[in-house]
C-alpha cells in the first residue's frame, strides 16, 4: 500500500479493497463483519437502545486517546446512559487525502482495543475519501445498538425531589487537556483526556440498585449544561455544592487564568448518576470500587420547583444560578 491515503482509495477499486482488508478488517475482525455483506445481521430480543454520533475533534491525537478511541467511547457511553448493555457499533470514515496509513492504522487499532474493552463488536461501516481541504484529516461517525435489560427505565425526565446527584470523578479533564494541546499558551500541566468507555461502571451502579433515575455523560457543555437539561426535562431544581465538586487543581487554575469555568468544560469519561437519596451512599461506594469511579462524589441534590434551574451553593455560603452554556468555550471538542 502507498504511504498516504489518496482519492483512489475511495474509488471502490483495488486500492479501496486493499485499504479495507489491510486496516479495517485486520483490526475489526469478527464473525459478523467478516461476512462482507452490505448490512450486519444479528439476533435481537427485548428493548433496544440506538444512538449515533459524529466526531470531528482537533487535534485527532491527544493525551489520553485519539479520535478513534473517542468515537467508540462516545457512542458506548450514550448507550450505557440509557441503562443499555452496548453490543454492536457501526463506523463511517470520511478521510482527507494525505492522511498517512500509519495514522489511520493507529486510529483504527485504538478503536478495536476500546471496543474490546467495552465488550462491543464493530460489525459494519463505510469509508469515503475526499480531496485535500474538504475535511480536517478524518471525521468518524459511529452508531451503536445496545440491549436494555428488563425493568431498567432511566431518562432525563425522571429526576425526583430527594434524589442525590453523583459525579463519577474529576470534571473538565478532557476539555482542558484539549485546550492546552490545541492552543500555544505556554501553559504546561500534567493533564490528559479522561476518555473511557463507561458501560462497566454503569453495571456497578445497577449491581446495587434498580432505582436509577438518570444517567448522563456530561460531554459538550459540561456538567452545568447537562444538569440544566435534566432540570428542564424533569421540572425540578438541582442544587450543587461547590465544596463537593471534584476538580483537579490544574483544571481549576487554568480555567481561572483564562476566565473559564470547569462546570462547563467537556468530559469524555464521566457520568452523572441521579438516584434516590436512600441508596446514594451504596451507589457511591459501588462506583468508587471501579477504576473509573475512584474519585466519585455526591455533588448535589434534586429539589422541588415551579421554575426549573440549577443552583450552586458557593464556598462563601451564597447561592447563585448556574445557567446553560451559551456559545462554546471550545469548539471541535469531540
Amino acid at each position: 500500500m502507498s504511504e498516504v491515503i489518496t482519492l483512489a482509495h475511495g474509488s471502490g477499486g483495488t486500492l479501496t479493497h486493499e485499504l479495507i482488508n489491510n486496516i479495517f478488517y485486520k483490526y475489526f475482525h469478527n464473525e459478523i463483519l467478516d461476512s462482507e455483506n452490505d448490512a450486519a445481521v444479528f439476533d435481537a430480543q427485548g428493548k433496544i437502545a440506538f444512538t449515533t454520533d459524529s466526531f470531528v475533534i482537533t487535534p485527532i491525537f491527544f493525551k489520553g486517546g485519539n479520535i478513534g478511541k473517542l468515537s467508540v467511547c462516545g457512542t458506548v457511553n450514550d448507550l450505557a446512559s440509557m441503562g443499555a448493555i452496548p453490543k454492536y457499533l457501526s463506523c463511517g470514515f470520511i478521510i482527507e487525502e494525505g492522511l498517512t496509513m500509519d495514522e489511520l492504522a493507529e486510529i483504527v487499532e485504538s478503536m478495536a482495543k476500546t471496543a474490546k474493552d467495552a465488550g462491543v463488536k464493530i460489525v459494519t461501516g463505510d469509508t469515503k475519501v475526499v480531496g485535500k481541504g474538504a475535511c480536517d484529516k478524518v471525521f468518524i461517525n459511529t452508531t451503536g445498538i445496545g440491549f436494555i435489560p428488563e425493568g431498567r427505565v432511566t431518562g432525563g425526565n425522571r429526576a425526583k425531589p430527594g434524589d442525590k446527584v453523583i459525579l463519577t470523578g474529576y470534571m473538565g479533564d478532557h476539555g482542558t487537556s484539549i485546550l492546552l494541546e490545541r492552543e500555544d499558551m505556554g501553559i504546561h500541566a500534567d493533564l490528559k483526556s479522561d476518555c473511557a468507555p463507561l458501560s462497566e461502571l454503569v453495571e456497578k451502579v445497577y449491581s446495587v440498585t434498580g432505582e436509577v433515575h438518570v444517567l448522563r455523560d456530561p460531554t459538550r457543555g459540561g456538567v452545568a449544561t447537562t444538569l440544566n437539561e435534566i432540570a428542564s426535562q424533569s421540572g425540578v431544581n438541582i442544587k450543587l455544592y461547590e465544596e463537593n465538586l471534584p476538580v483537579r487543581d490544574e483544571v481549576q487554575g487554568i480555567c481561572d487564568m483564562l476566565g473559564m469555568e470547569p462546570l462547563y468544560m467537556a468530559n469524555e469519561g464521566k457520568l452523572l448518576v441521579i438516584v434516590p437519596g436512600e441508596v446514594s451512599q451504596k451507589v457511591l461506594e459501588a462506583i468508587r470500587s471501579h477504576k473509573d469511579g475512584e474519585d466519585a462524589a455526591v455533588i448535589g441534590e434534586v429539589l422541588e420547583s415551579q421554575s426549573p434551574m440549577v443552583l450552586l451553593k458557593t464556598f462563601a455560603g451564597g447561592t447563585r444560578v448556574v445557567d446553560m452554556l451559551t456559545g462554546d468555550q471550545l469548539p471541535r471538542i469531540c
